[in-house]
């Protein structure tokens, strides 16, 4: 087996049985594509290199072989390899990624030359519309060349994708892996939620108790990341609200942090929420308010005593404010019975769309279990692994 299969699907399965042709262009950032080939890998991908003769410069067709288990294709033969893998057959690739794309590579493919393996496949790929990314990689001052600009914008009409470059003042650097690879599967995944815009509020509060310490809901966030996450790979706008949490956040994602229950209503005040078609609320919100005391209470202190006063609802507030949108509340307890009994008097005093009951024992797991309440319908069971989890969640409440 070579190590290419040892490592397929292991992030996931989102790009399995897809074949994806990589474009590599003559620009230093080819040294990346061997990570960024690996990444599409674990994904589930088949990647299939083709190299222009200035990117064997660069990264050599050996190593490109190693991170793909294909011998990259480095000039056209009798076997048509650009009409095979990208021509009107019965099974062409799924997609054409340029990644890097030089200056001259885009410039080429927007005047129709198809002088290297590359631009032919390209040509041919724009004749069978097949899906066409390019990811553009060279120094600023050469992306920012007007006709450059006007190449780019030709082919952005005819339907080209471009995932814009990191621009640094000196450099349009290739965006990174991560960015690539969700653009991906953003790009090839179901569309469930297209166009849809998503608001999820999760991680846990932090409320003081001095001007140190402060009284904290056990919660990891991933529920909320993962919510995020899967939302946008299938087409939605996500916005996410996030507090206490343990886990690395998506550059893709733009988010707004909170620690306090007064940060969350301060964003929700600040918010056009009628903006979201959906709001899921996952976050582990505190229900009582300490009595905050000034300074740093003395470490000598024998005895603690804590005021707290009931914490209002967030739930009704986002309803006030989002009066069309589909709201999703979470309710947390310590075994299914109370958990779904509790959720179902949540459903009817807030007026909520769903509730998701849960127990603590899905927190910080990669596993989980939950009840979808709605309305007077028998409660929903969903149970494995939290990805798989969250996409049933979402085919329930599309």
């Amino acid at each position: 087996m070579h190590p290419a299969e040892e490592i397929r699907g292991m992030s996931s399965s989102y790009l399995e049985n897809k074949t994806i042709i990589l474009g590599i262009t003559g620009s230093i950032a080819a040294v990346e594509c061997i990570k960024l080939a690996r990444e599409l890998i674990r994904h589930g991908a088949q990647v299939i290199p083709v190299m222009t003769s200035a990117a064997t410069r660069i990264v050599h067709p050996d190593a490109i072989w190693f991170a793909t288990g294909i011998k990259p294709i480095l000039e056209l033969t009798g076997e048509t390899e650009h009409v095979s893998f990208c021509g009107n057959v019965n099974h062409p690739a799924d997609l054409l990624l340029i990644s890097p794309a030089t200056a001259n590579t885009i410039s080429k493919i927007a005047n129709g030359i198809d002088d290297t393996p590359v631009t032919t496949f390209a040509t041919t790929a724009l004749g069978s519309k097949i899906p066409i990314i390019i990811v553009p990689a060279m120094h600023e001052s050469m992306y920012h060349h007007s006709i450059l600009q006007t190449n780019i914008k030709r082919l952005r009409e005819i339907g080209i994708t471009f995932i814009d470059p990191c621009l640094d003042g000196v450099q349009a650097k290739i965006p990174s892996t991560e960015i690539i690879t969700t653009r991906i599967i953003r790009q090839m995944g179901s569309k469930k939620l297209d166009k849809k815009n998503i608001l999820v509020i999760g991680g846990g509060t932090a409320e003081p108790i001095d001007d140190v310490r402060m009284l904290c809901n056990k919660s990891s966030g991933k529920t909320a990341l993962t919510l995020s996450r899967i939302g946008w790979y299938q087409g939605a706008n996500v916005s996410l609200w996030i507090g206490k949490t343990n886990q690395s956040i998506p550059s893709y994602i733009p988010i707004n942090y909170f620690s306090t229950l007064s940060d969350i209503k301060k964003l929700i005040e600040k918010t056009d929420l009628s903006y979201y078609d959906f709001i899921i609320l996952c976050a582990a919100l505190s229900d009582f308010i300490p009595q905050r005391k000034k300074g740093k209470i003395q470490s000598s202190t024998l005895k603690l005593d804590i005021t707290c006063t009931r914490a209002q609802k967030i739930l009704p507030l986002l309803r006030k404010h989002a009066p069309q949108a589909t709201i999703v509340g979470f309710k947390l307890q310590t075994t299914k019975d109370q958990s779904i009994k509790e959720a179902q008097t949540l459903l009817k005093k807030t007026n909520c769309n769903f509730v998701v009951a849960n127990t603590i024992d899905s927190i910080d797991n990669t596993t989980h279990e939950l009840w979808l309440i709605e309305s007077d319908k028998q409660p929903v069971h969903l149970k494995g692994l939290k990805e798989e989890v969250i996409h049933s969640l979402y085919d329930h409440i599309i």
